[in-house]
C-alpha cells in the first residue's frame, strides 16, 4: 500500500457534512442487501475476522449483529475486489489498511489492483506513478462508493445501539438489559 499523503476531503459526502453516527447501525439483512452480498458471505467474513460488526457482535441465540456505515462500506469494497478476482489474502491486507482510517479519511482514497496486489492511492501523482508501470489496473474510488452507499442506505432501517461498541458489551442485548436492571436494583 502506498503511503498516505495529505489530501483534501471531498465535500458533501453526507447531507449535513458530518460523519455517520458511530452508534447507529444496520442489521444483517440490511447490510447484506446494501453491500450486495449474501448472508453466507457476511457470516463467513465475520467468523474469519475479515469484516466484523463494529457496533454489536452476535453473542448467542437471538442476538443481532449491528454493522456501522463504515463496516458496510468495507463490505462493499471487499465484494468489488472479490468480483475483480483479487485473492482473499490480498483483500485482508487492504481491509486492515481501510480499518485503520476514519470515515472521512476514506473519502480521499482510491484502491487500485493489477489483479494480484492492491494499492492505495491518495493523490493524482500516486495514480500516475502506478499507471506508468504499463500494466493494466482497475480502481475503486472509495469516495464514490461512499456516496453510492449513502444514497442506498437511506432506504434501510437503522438502529441505535444502547451504548458503547461490540467490545464494550460482549453479551447479547437481553443479557445486557437484565444485568443493567440488576445493577440498578442492587446499587
Amino acid at each position: 500500500m502506498a503511503e498516505q499523503s495529505q489530501g483534501v476531503v471531498q465535500p458533501g459526502l453526507f447531507p449535513d457534512d458530518s460523519v455517520p453516527d458511530d452508534l447507529v447501525g444496520y442489521r444483517v439483512p440490511s447490510a447484506c442487501q446494501v453491500a450486495g452480498i449474501t448472508y453466507r458471505q457476511l457470516d463467513y467474513w465475520a467468523r474469519t475476522g475479515l469484516v466484523l460488526p463494529s457496533i454489536r457482535s452476535a453473542a448467542g441465540s437471538g442476538s443481532q449483529r449491528l454493522y456501522s456505515f463504515k463496516d458496510i462500506l468495507v463490505l462493499k469494497i471487499v465484494k468489488r475486489l472479490l468480483d475483480a478476482g483479487i485473492s482473499l489474502q490480498n483483500i485482508r491486507i487492504a481491509v486492515d489498511h481501510l480499518r485503520s482510517r476514519g470515515v472521512q479519511d476514506l473519502a480521499g482514497i482510491t484502491l487500485f489492483s493489477d489483479g494480484t496486489s492492491v494499492y492505495e492511492c491518495t493523490s493524482a501523482e500516486e495514480v500516475v506513478d502506478l499507471l506508468q508501470g504499463g500494466q493494466g489496473v482497475f480502481g475503486i474510488a472509495v469516495g464514490g462508493a461512499m456516496r453510492e452507499l449513502t444514497g442506498a442506505i437511506a432506504n434501510f432501517p437503522a438502529e441505535r445501539a444502547v451504548s458503547g461498541t461490540a467490545s464494550d458489551r460482549p453479551e447479547d442485548e437481553l443479557s445486557y438489559r437484565r444485568k443493567a436492571r440488576m445493577n440498578r436494583k442492587t446499587g
